[in-house]
């Protein structure tokens, strides 16, 4: 028997949140895993990778960018074959969403 090597999928998912919290929201120095603008992370047994995400705002400035800068770079992880990013406002981000770590970098603890 070959021995498989397949990345698995919590490992993966590891990988994709350890790039996520390399981008930042360019008005808050957070970066948008702390922020909990990451609803969901998604992958298939074939390596496909769909992130349910959200931002501060419907009007944020970078409602075009991010999303864009998001899936190249979980994209750019080996492992990953395709990626997908869906915008989200239901439910609304609130600070309520955001760790204890970015609320403690925010001074609102």
């Amino acid at each position: 028997m070959s021995e498989e090597t397949t990345i698995d999928t919590a490992e993966l998912g590891d990988k994709i949140v350890r790039v996520l919290k390399t981008i930042y929201d360019p008005e808050i120095p957070v970066d948008i895993y702390e922020l909990g603008l990451i609803y969901d992370v998604f992958v298939n047994e074939d390596n496909d990778v769909k992130i349910l995400m959200t931002l501060t705002s419907p009007n944020c400035p970078v409602a075009e960018s991010l999303p864009v800068e998001v899936e190249e770079k979980v994209k750019s992880l080996d492992a990953v074959k395709d990626a997908e990013v869906e915008i989200t406002f239901d439910p609304p981000w609130t600070q309520d969403l955001m760790s204890e770590e970015a609320k403690l970098e925010l001074g609102m603890l």
